[in-house]
């Protein structure tokens, strides 16, 4: 259905638990309304060969991969020379990021320790960074950007206004009485009918009786239009009943 994103989070911290990924949730809601919704994301850890392989998996698969964390000013912040090493590039200092680090801390304040963070691969355009000064990059479709969720979503912002917005996907929700597993045949074959149409299944409890709430997606209103109603149907042929529905195209 259009244009792709991907996501590869990078660091222990994320593997190990002590940091919780609130990343995930804000691009994946900001890429789907511009249209190019994330299809995959990677956690990876602090290891080159590992980070490598997942950039060049993902920039050739998908038409835009995000990257966050790893690009701070200590020992283990490896994204930059990583995604480097990904596109063949020489890496050594960005002028123009480094002007950037010396007037956001001055010269007294820009430490060796801090001016690595304007190391980056050769070629690459900036992604302004208002909140912490240090700028993220981009190299082709790989948008490389801080980890710390506050930074990354200003970050994000310079970064939806670069990518060519895709078509709108509108969604509808059916929930019912029913249990998933009495749903999932029929799910199945309604799905084998609409290729351009994303179906899943979400069992939830209400009042103590398990439910299954239908969620469908497509850029083709027409065809979404289509699809629900034979969601709707299997419903009422598996005898079930309509608790809820949630459209954003209406069947009318």
């Amino acid at each position: 259905m259009g244009q792709k994103s991907s996501l590869v989070i990078i660091g222990n911290e994320i593997l190990s638990g002590r940091t919780q990924d609130k990343n995930t949730a804000w691009i994946g809601e900001k890429m789907a309304a511009h249209g190019v919704p994330l299809a995959e994301v990677r956690v990876v850890p602090d290891i080159e060969d590992k980070v490598i392989e997942a950039v060049n998996a993902f920039r050739q698969e998908y038409d835009y991969v995000f990257t966050t964390g790893g690009i701070g000013p200590t020992h283990d912040d490896i994204t930059s020379s990583c995604v480097a090493k990904a596109f063949d590039l020489p890496f050594g200092r960005h002028e123009e990021a480094y002007q950037v680090l010396l007037e956001y801390y001055g010269p007294e304040e820009l430490t060796d320790a801090r001016a690595t963070m304007a190391d980056m691969p050769e070629g690459a355009s900036l992604i302004p960074n208002p909140v912490s000064g240090a700028p993220g990059f981009r190299v082709e479709n790989v948008f490389v950007m801080a980890g710390v969720p506050r930074i990354m979503q200003a970050m994000l912002e310079n970064v939806v206004a670069d990518i060519r917005p895709g078509e709108t996907i509108k969604s509808n929700t059916i929930s019912c009485n029913l249990q998933e597993s009495i749903m999932a045949e029929g799910l199945g074959e309604v799905q084998k009918q609409y290729d351009n149409v994303d179906i899943g299944s979400y069992p939830s409890f209400r009042g103590g009786i398990l439910n299954v709430s239908v969620v469908l997606r497509s850029v083709d209103e027409a065809v979404l239009k289509t699809a629900t109603q034979d969601v709707l149907d299997l419903v009422g042929d598996r005898g079930g009943e309509v608790l809820s529905e949630v459209f954003q195209v209406p069947l009318d």
